[in-house]
């Protein structure tokens, strides 16, 4: 391209909806070069390695014939061993799965699995550093599910991988005899140790459906979009009907430590709505700074307890837990409850009703920078800015979308202040039937 920003607009355009030509995909990323040279003697010698990539690479998977021709012919330098981001948890993500996913590209030595900086990551070794290749080609951002679970691949500065358990979090695939390690439950798999390339039949359930995932019974899958054609996990759903993937737990939380003079139901049902459908909230009537939120599914109640879980909010640290209770009981008509518990299980402002809603993709941490949408074209920067500083916030940024005058980002003075404004400022009224939507941003200013 002829300048940096035309290369980010292009990919910026095409990330939304993949481009296709004669009917096949288009994918397009940035390239490790920084331009390309056609007109001296050394550069029309390079291809000449060509012939041996494009031989290997017909052995496992034409598309990536392409891209390796776009780099010249030439692998770049690499281990075995890639490093595995997950974004956008909101279905489990399971060592069996992602052996799954990966086995398609080659023999999978060992998997780790661990949580580093509020992040799902995961450690996979391949036996070749081609099949490493491939799979970061075909893999990287693209969805396990439909809209969520992305995956962000890069090589690891390792060579090798040690494995000391056979458990939930790590795999040797090559040594069957390795102990289940102290506290551990035994793995319960329905993938045989070195066994590699299992075809799975297709899913026929509706688009935008994500199955449960349960692994031992009779298997289903949900195709995922990538280079490789439809990636195959296996899942325990019924064609055209979506189940709860099993989650150990329940649905509903308890909340602790909060603020008895500020904190409100409408206030728990926003904040923990940014993470799932919250069907009933309770505050607890002689212990006003104990709460109960009912999630709409397990999943959801462990998403909000991960982002939530010792986030500051009305001056104090709150501690977000699996409850004991299975469900939240509404007052009996005629008991004293002072307004305490709300049913919201029909709410207009549930964000996840919609399983192919683009909020599954904007699942993020509370962070200083908000993300506003559904902004009126009659309201101006100002205007904007004003409204949040008469709810206490310190407004250190503000900046509309370039392409969508809707949309804009607002970063204020702290975390927590951003958690106070998303409470009162989520669906505030600008008249004519316009109502704000707030979200936590990864972006900043």
């Amino acid at each position: 391209m002829a300048s940096i920003d035309a290369a980010v607009s292009m990919v910026n355009y095409y990330a939304p909806a993949t481009p296709h030509l004669h009917h096949q995909p288009v994918y397009i990323q940035y390239s490790k070069y920084k331009e390309l040279r056609t007109d001296n003697q050394h550069n029309q010698a390079k291809p000449q390695p060509a012939p041996q990539c494009v031989n290997a690479v017909q052995q496992g998977n034409r598309d990536i014939t392409s891209a390796l021709a776009a780099e010249c012919g030439v692998l770049p330098r690499h281990g075995s061993v890639l490093r595995i981001i997950v974004e956008n948890v909101f279905y489990p993500v399971t060592l069996d799965i992602l052996y799954q996913i990966f086995s398609k590209f080659g023999f999978v030595l060992r998997i780790i699995m661990f949580h580093k900086n509020n992040q799902f990551q995961s450690l996979l070794q391949y036996s070749d550093a081609m099949n490493a290749y491939y799979a970061k080609m075909s893999l990287d951002g693209h969805c396990i599910y439909t809209g969520c679970c992305t995956l962000r691949i890069e090589f690891s500065k390792l060579a090798n991988l040690t494995v000391k358990y056979n458990n939930d979090k790590s795999r040797d695939f090559t040594r069957i005899d390795l102990p289940f390690g102290d506290g551990q439950r035994t793995v319960e798999t329905s993938i045989p140790f070195a066994t590699q390339n299992t075809i799975f039949p297709s899913y026929t359930g509706p688009p935008g459906f994500a199955p449960a995932l349960g692994f031992p019974q009779g298997p289903s899958v949900l195709p995922v979009p990538g280079a490789l054609g439809p990636l195959m996990v296996t899942t325990s759903a019924a064609p055209g009907h979506m189940t709860i993937p099993d989650i150990p737990g329940n649905s509903v939380l308890l909340v602790s430590n909060l603020n008895p003079e500020a904190i409100t139901p409408y206030g728990l049902f926003i904040l923990f709505g940014v993470y799932g459908d919250v069907h009933r909230v309770k505050i607890m009537f002689k212990k006003r700074g104990i709460a109960l939120v009912q999630m709409a599914d397990a999943t959801q109640a462990q998403l909000a307890i991960n982002y939530l879980n010792g986030q500051r909010l009305y001056g104090r640290v709150m501690h977000a837990t699996l409850s004991k209770y299975q469900t939240i009981q509404l007052p009996r008509e005629g008991q004293e409850d002072k307004g305490l518990t709300k049913d919201y299980s029909n709410s207009p402002l549930h964000r996840f009703k919609n399983p192919c809603s683009k909020n599954f993709q904007n699942i993020f941490p509370p962070s200083a920078t908000l993300h506003l949408s559904n902004i009126p074209s009659s309201a101006t920067v100002d205007d904007l800015k004003n409204l949040f500083t008469s709810k206490g916030s310190t407004v250190k940024g503000f900046k509309f979308f370039q392409k969508d005058c809707k949309m804009a980002l607002i970063q204020l003075g702290s975390v927590e202040e951003a958690v106070h404004a998303l409470i009162e400022l989520h669906n505030h009224d600008f008249g004519e039937n316009q109502h704000l939507r707030v979200s936590f941003s990864k972006s900043s200013i």
